[in-house]
């Protein structure tokens, strides 16, 4: 049973803008827009003329690289825009609830309350490793839980979900919920995508990003994969045009072959440096606890960290600081060789005190 039935009626019923008909080598006097190039302008595509409503072209490259079908994909601004796209599909407010685990990525929390949807969290044991437990996350579900989002590798603890265990989940979920897979990371880890088991399991949405291993953050792109009655129906939320042209054009580059071998090296020399900068880390007495990653940082327990985030701020290097639940922690984007060996040095100077 397809698990469109879930989502919010309205918006089951919602039909995409109907914009203006794009034609090829024709005058196009159908659509308000400016009939003169900018003199700035510089891109394959004139910049007075409005984009593709949905980039198709964009759209069926992702889908070759990611494994799946043009038809259930659909282009987003990052994999952030996915998550807002589906919590306002799926969740009435007041009503329904999404399920995730603490910690883990802020903006699942952020449009949830967006949408006046519950959100019940599941607290990962650093016991543990952060370790998810599936048996923890069902039982925070109830009849009105949509969604169950799964980051993994987990952003920020690096902890990656092992495949039977999420086969586990979408099986004992079955199609009383979405699970959502968020794979900013996956290229990081050994594990590789769950891209082929979106055949099997109709209740799986998997959201990946051009903002980590492709070195495209300022690019805002990412896409959502999952069966094609909910690419269709999201599909019809967002907004026309909502890739602007040079963004599509900087992806469609981005794209090309050679690009993809240099961002393959670039993916290997972080790995490296992860394990690297881990050892490294690790050796110092400051430090509680190096946490397993599968990502491209790792979370560091330490003593003082209010020390250690003074030092490396005055030294003009940023760590990230969460405090709450994460009070003793930080998590380190690794970095270039060069950035890591300054990295060190601030270890050390903070261990001298």
């Amino acid at each position: 049973m397809s698990i469109v039935r879930l989502a919010r009626p309205d918006i089951r019923g919602l039909k995409p803008y109907e914009a203006a008909v794009q034609v090829e080598n024709t005058i196009r006097l159908n659509a308000n827009e400016a009939p003169w190039t900018a003199t700035g302008d510089r891109f394959r595509r004139p910049l007075n003329r409005y984009p593709e409503i949905r980039p198709q072209r964009l759209q069926r490259t992702l889908a070759d690289r990611y494994g799946c079908a043009a038809k259930q994909l659909l282009v987003t601004r990052g994999s952030s825009e996915a998550i807002d796209l589906l919590v306002r599909a799926f969740c009435r407010a007041g009503v329904d609830n999404i399920v995730t685990t603490s910690p883990t990525f802020s903006m699942y929390r952020h449009y949830a309350e967006i949408q006046g949807a519950e959100l019940r969290e599941v607290k990962l044991s650093p016991d543990n490793d952060f370790a998810i437990d599936i048996d923890a996350l069902l039982d925070a579900c109830d009849k009105n839980t949509r969604i169950i989002f799964v980051c993994s590798p987990n952003n920020p603890t690096g902890t990656a979900v092992p495949a039977d265990m999420l086969v586990e989940l979408l099986e004992r979920r079955g199609d009383d919920s979405a699970i959502v897979l968020d794979e900013a990371y996956v290229e990081f880890s050994d594990q590789g995508s769950a891209i082929d088991l979106v055949e099997r399991f109709d209740n799986l949405i998997i959201l990946r990003t051009l903002s980590k291993a492709l070195a495209h953050a300022g690019a805002r792109c990412g896409a959502v994969i999952g069966p094609g009655d909910v690419i269709a129906m999201i599909n019809a939320i967002q907004a026309p045009y909502a890739l602007a042209t040079p963004v599509v054009e900087c992806v469609e580059d981005a794209l090309e072959a050679e690009n993809l071998r240099e961002a393959e090296q670039w993916v290997d020399a972080i790995v490296a440096e992860r394990e690297r900068l881990i050892t490294a880390v690790g050796a110092f007495g400051i430090v509680r606890r190096i946490y397993p990653s599968a990502a491209n940082f790792f979370l560091v327990e330490v003593d003082n960290v209010e020390s250690l985030m003074r030092r490396s701020n005055g030294d003009k290097v940023l760590l990230r600081y969460f405090g709450g639940e994460l009070a003793d922690y930080v998590r380190i984007s690794v970095g270039t060789r060069a950035e890591n060996d300054h990295l060190l040095k601030i270890f050390a100077a903070a261990e001298g005190n």
